[in-house]
Protein backbone atom coordinates (compact mmCIF):
# COMPACT_ATOMS: atom_id res chain seq x y z
CA UNK A 1 0.00 0.00 0.00
CA UNK A 2 1.30 3.06 -1.07
CA UNK A 3 -0.76 5.73 1.02
CA UNK A 4 0.33 5.67 4.81
CA UNK A 5 -1.52 7.17 7.67
CA UNK A 6 0.05 9.44 10.02
CA UNK A 7 -1.93 7.59 12.85
CA UNK A 8 -0.49 4.37 12.38
CA UNK A 9 2.84 5.35 12.24
CA UNK A 10 2.16 6.75 15.48
CA UNK A 11 0.56 3.39 17.11
CA UNK A 12 3.80 1.95 15.39
CA UNK A 13 5.49 4.15 17.41
CA UNK A 14 4.09 2.80 20.94
CA UNK A 15 5.74 -0.86 20.16
CA UNK A 16 8.87 -0.95 22.04
CA UNK A 17 8.72 2.75 23.66
CA UNK A 18 8.94 3.19 27.73
CA UNK A 19 4.94 3.59 27.40
CA UNK A 20 4.08 0.62 25.71
CA UNK A 21 2.46 -1.38 28.71
CA UNK A 22 0.68 1.65 29.78
CA UNK A 23 -0.68 2.70 26.01
CA UNK A 24 -1.39 -0.59 24.85
CA UNK A 25 -3.36 -1.91 27.83
CA UNK A 26 -5.60 1.71 27.80
CA UNK A 27 -6.16 0.80 24.31
CA UNK A 28 -7.03 -2.53 24.40
CA UNK A 29 -9.56 -1.38 27.16
CA UNK A 30 -11.63 -0.60 23.94
CA UNK A 31 -12.00 -4.52 23.40
CA UNK A 32 -15.90 -5.35 23.16
CA UNK A 33 -17.06 -2.15 23.41
CA UNK A 34 -18.55 0.25 20.61
CA UNK A 35 -16.03 2.50 19.42
CA UNK A 36 -15.18 5.62 21.31
CA UNK A 37 -16.70 4.66 24.54
CA UNK A 38 -13.82 3.88 26.67
CA UNK A 39 -12.57 6.69 28.43
CA UNK A 40 -9.11 5.06 28.90
CA UNK A 41 -8.55 5.68 24.91
CA UNK A 42 -9.06 9.45 24.96
CA UNK A 43 -5.44 9.95 25.48
CA UNK A 44 -4.58 7.99 22.89
CA UNK A 45 -7.14 8.85 20.56
CA UNK A 46 -8.50 12.41 20.96
CA UNK A 47 -5.33 13.98 19.35
CA UNK A 48 -5.73 12.51 15.89
CA UNK A 49 -10.19 13.34 15.90
CA UNK A 50 -10.86 16.95 13.92
CA UNK A 51 -13.41 18.81 14.80
CA UNK A 52 -14.80 18.07 11.53
CA UNK A 53 -14.03 14.56 11.60
CA UNK A 54 -17.08 12.06 10.63
CA UNK A 55 -18.67 9.72 12.64
CA UNK A 56 -17.27 7.01 10.84
CA UNK A 57 -13.61 8.14 10.62
CA UNK A 58 -13.53 8.26 14.52
CA UNK A 59 -14.96 5.37 15.17
CA UNK A 60 -11.64 4.07 12.76
CA UNK A 61 -9.50 5.21 14.79
CA UNK A 62 -10.96 3.74 18.12
CA UNK A 63 -11.41 0.39 16.51
CA UNK A 64 -8.11 0.09 14.91
CA UNK A 65 -6.36 1.17 18.17
CA UNK A 66 -7.95 -1.34 20.36
CA UNK A 67 -6.83 -3.89 17.97
CA UNK A 68 -3.61 -2.90 17.17
CA UNK A 69 -2.65 -3.17 20.69
CA UNK A 70 -4.52 -6.74 21.18
CA UNK A 71 -2.37 -7.36 18.12
CA UNK A 72 0.95 -5.70 17.88
CA UNK A 73 2.86 -8.00 15.61
CA UNK A 74 5.34 -6.46 13.01
CA UNK A 75 6.08 -7.94 9.20
CA UNK A 76 2.00 -8.03 7.55
CA UNK A 77 1.65 -7.90 4.15
CA UNK A 78 -1.54 -7.35 2.36
CA UNK A 79 -4.59 -6.80 2.99
CA UNK A 80 -6.66 -8.81 5.46
CA UNK A 81 -7.81 -11.45 2.47
CA UNK A 82 -4.06 -12.34 2.31
CA UNK A 83 -3.41 -12.50 6.04
CA UNK A 84 -6.80 -14.85 6.04
CA UNK A 85 -5.06 -17.20 3.45
CA UNK A 86 -1.87 -17.01 5.17
CA UNK A 87 -3.41 -18.80 8.05
CA UNK A 88 -5.43 -20.98 6.71
CA UNK A 89 -2.26 -22.59 4.97
CA UNK A 90 -1.89 -26.16 5.92
CA UNK A 91 -5.08 -26.60 6.49
CA UNK A 92 -6.68 -29.53 6.07
CA UNK A 93 -10.28 -28.49 6.00
CA UNK A 94 -10.52 -24.38 5.99
CA UNK A 95 -14.48 -24.52 6.10
CA UNK A 96 -14.64 -23.02 9.63
CA UNK A 97 -12.12 -20.20 8.66
CA UNK A 98 -14.02 -19.54 5.39
CA UNK A 99 -16.89 -19.48 7.14
CA UNK A 100 -15.24 -16.90 10.17
CA UNK A 101 -14.06 -14.64 6.63
CA UNK A 102 -18.14 -14.58 4.91
CA UNK A 103 -19.19 -13.26 7.90
CA UNK A 104 -16.79 -11.06 8.02
CA UNK A 105 -16.98 -9.89 4.37
CA UNK A 106 -20.93 -9.92 4.98
CA UNK A 107 -20.57 -7.26 8.26
CA UNK A 108 -21.91 -3.88 8.09
CA UNK A 109 -20.75 -0.93 9.61
CA UNK A 110 -22.59 -1.44 12.58
CA UNK A 111 -21.42 -4.57 13.60
CA UNK A 112 -18.02 -4.83 12.00
CA UNK A 113 -15.94 -3.89 15.25
CA UNK A 114 -17.55 -7.73 16.49
CA UNK A 115 -16.24 -9.25 13.34
CA UNK A 116 -13.08 -7.50 12.93
CA UNK A 117 -12.27 -8.02 16.54
CA UNK A 118 -12.92 -11.72 16.10
CA UNK A 119 -11.10 -11.93 13.06
CA UNK A 120 -8.09 -10.36 14.93
CA UNK A 121 -8.19 -12.80 17.80
CA UNK A 122 -8.01 -15.53 15.09
CA UNK A 123 -5.03 -14.21 13.28
CA UNK A 124 -3.17 -13.64 16.56
CA UNK A 125 -3.86 -17.23 17.59
CA UNK A 126 -2.47 -18.06 14.49
CA UNK A 127 0.29 -15.41 14.83
CA UNK A 128 -0.22 -14.07 11.36
CA UNK A 129 0.98 -10.38 11.28
CA UNK A 130 -1.58 -7.72 10.02
CA UNK A 131 -0.89 -5.08 7.78
CA UNK A 132 -2.23 -2.04 10.07
CA UNK A 133 -1.68 0.75 7.21
CA UNK A 134 -3.55 -1.51 4.70
CA UNK A 135 -6.25 -2.62 7.28
CA UNK A 136 -6.90 1.14 8.60
CA UNK A 137 -7.40 2.18 4.66
CA UNK A 138 -9.73 -0.90 4.18
CA UNK A 139 -11.94 -0.03 7.02
CA UNK A 140 -12.49 3.85 6.26
CA UNK A 141 -13.95 2.58 3.08
CA UNK A 142 -16.24 -0.25 4.18
CA UNK A 143 -19.31 1.29 3.71
CA UNK A 144 -18.30 1.39 -0.44
CA UNK A 145 -17.94 -2.26 -0.39
CA UNK A 146 -14.52 -2.19 -1.99
CA UNK A 147 -12.34 -3.52 0.71
CA UNK A 148 -14.92 -6.24 0.99
CA UNK A 149 -13.96 -7.45 -2.41
CA UNK A 150 -10.47 -6.97 -2.62
CA UNK A 151 -10.11 -9.03 0.34
CA UNK A 152 -12.66 -11.93 -0.98
CA UNK A 153 -10.13 -11.98 -3.75
CA UNK A 154 -6.59 -12.08 -1.84
CA UNK A 155 -8.47 -14.57 -0.27
CA UNK A 156 -10.23 -16.74 -2.45
CA UNK A 157 -8.51 -16.13 -5.86
CA UNK A 158 -6.14 -17.97 -7.56
CA UNK A 159 -2.21 -17.22 -8.28
CA UNK A 160 -3.05 -16.54 -12.09
CA UNK A 161 -4.84 -20.02 -13.58
CA UNK A 162 -7.98 -19.11 -15.66
CA UNK A 163 -7.42 -15.67 -16.22
CA UNK A 164 -10.55 -14.44 -18.40
CA UNK A 165 -9.63 -14.76 -22.12
CA UNK A 166 -7.27 -17.60 -22.03
CA UNK A 167 -8.20 -20.65 -23.78
CA UNK A 168 -8.21 -23.26 -21.61
CA UNK A 169 -5.90 -25.48 -24.16
CA UNK A 170 -3.07 -22.95 -24.02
Amino acid sequence: MDKQYPFITYLESLRGSKDERAAFAALRRGLGRDPGTEPAMFPYIARWVAEDSTRWYEATLYLIASLFAYHPKEGGTGNLGAAFKRAAQGESDTTAIERRFTALLAADTADLHFYLRQAVSFLKAKDVAIDWQQLFDDVLKWQYSYAQKQWAYKFWGSSGEGKEGESENQ
